[in-house]
């Protein structure tokens, strides 16, 4: 390995331990930051591991950057999800992902059979490729722009260069380690890893922008009288009348409402309409944002004496759901309670009948 190569991949490493260390600081302010730290840490364990020479040392040396580098995959899934997707959740098919690919690491340190290979090889696809749908997947419903392009660098060049690295090890002598193209693939890393990091910092400075109050209640309706007066900005009006297509038309009820029909009726490009309900009303999800207004409806529409006989079913349709899971699932995640328990308490003093609930998952 030249002293050039070996500079790179020394640079690579430490920028990615800094980064590791920095998020690992931040976890209980920012729960995403947990995820970064192993991402970036497992980057820097590959680098190590796919560097010309790895492979003639000593078996104690090998297995520790071994199994730091194993999981690499895995954390690329978990991190792109929590990067994301607002409502990530870690769960068990996450961890037992990563424990897979370091057990198999191990054994791949010893004698053994093709079969570990081939399963190391397609559990490695597998979770890149969960993890590009990730970040690919929302980018539709995402409002803060910065983080939208960035879902289409880590889609599509992360998981490029690492099927290019896979197929290498399986049709190349050596892989992006050998001689012939090991400077290279140094020098790509390095320049990716601080593409990365620039944009990741970035995007961090982005999604701060988001009102205390609003970021306490997410899906929560979100037109402040502050925020839309004439004289808060050149663009008041447009908020005004996007306020107008929602509590007045209530275009909320339309099940197939989407930034592209919402920026048409408003007579604006979609990244304008982005920008305002993001970096105005500071909401970062155009489905949280939208349903705020749709719970609140069927919220109202629950508590009314009048429609204690109306099917929940019927309630959710009207309010703009598509189907009754996806309101059950929002309706309880914001009041703590299922539609049905709601309806009962709020008209229980009222004194009314509660009507037929079966729609209710």
């Amino acid at each position: 390995m030249s002293t050039l190569e070996a500079a790179l991949r020394g640079g690579a490493v430490v920028i990615l331990l800094l980064r590791a260390a920095v998020a690992a600081r931040n976890t209980r302010r920012d729960p995403v930051s947990r995820y970064a730290a192993l991402l970036n840490a497992s980057i820097a364990g590959f680098i190590v591991e796919s560097a010309p020479g790895f492979g003639a040392l000593d078996l104690s040396l090998r297995i520790p950057v071994a199994v730091v580098s194993a999981g690499l995959p895995a954390a690329f899934w978990i991190a792109m999800g929590a990067m994301f997707t607002d409502e990530f959740r870690p769960r068990w098919s996450h961890t037992l992902g990563w424990l897979a690919l370091v057990a198999l690491a191990v054994m791949d340190q010893f004698r053994h059979p093709m079969s570990v290979d081939v399963a190391r090889t397609g559990l490695s696809v597998a979770f890149l490729l969960f993890g590009a749908w990730h970040a690919w997947s929302g980018r539709g419903i995402d409002l803060v722009e910065g983080r939208r392009r960035l879902r289409v660098w880590y889609a599509a060049i992360t998981v490029l260069y690492a099927l290019v690295a896979i197929a290498a090890d399986w049709l190349w002598p050596g892989g992006l380690s050998a001689s012939s193209v090991s400077l290279a693939n140094a020098a790509a890393l390095t320049a990716l890893i601080f593409l990365f990091a620039v944009q990741a910092s970035i995007i961090a400075a982005e999604t701060q922008l988001a009102p205390a109050a609003v970021q306490a209640r997410p899906s929560a309706p979100a037109f402040d009288p502050q925020v839309v007066a004439p004289a808060a900005g050149p663009d008041s009006a447009q908020l005004l009348a996007l306020q107008h297509l929602l509590e007045h038309d209530k275009v909320f009820r339309e099940p197939d409402l989407s930034t592209a029909s919402l920026s048409q009726k408003l007579g604006i490009p979609e990244y304008r309409l982005r920008h305002l309900i993001n970096r105005r009303l500071g909401h970062r999800n155009f489905n949280a944002f939208v349903n705020g207004y749709r719970l609140a409806d069927a919220e109202a529409a629950l508590s009314d004496p009048a429609q204690a006989s109306v099917p929940i079913l019927t309630i959710a349709l009207d309010a703009g759901f598509g189907s009754v899971g996806p309101f059950n699932r929002a309706f309880k995640a914001q009041t703590g309670l299922t539609p049905s328990e709601y309806r009962r308490a709020r008209l229980s003093g009222a004194g009314a009948a509660v009507g037929p609930d079966t729609a209710e998952a």
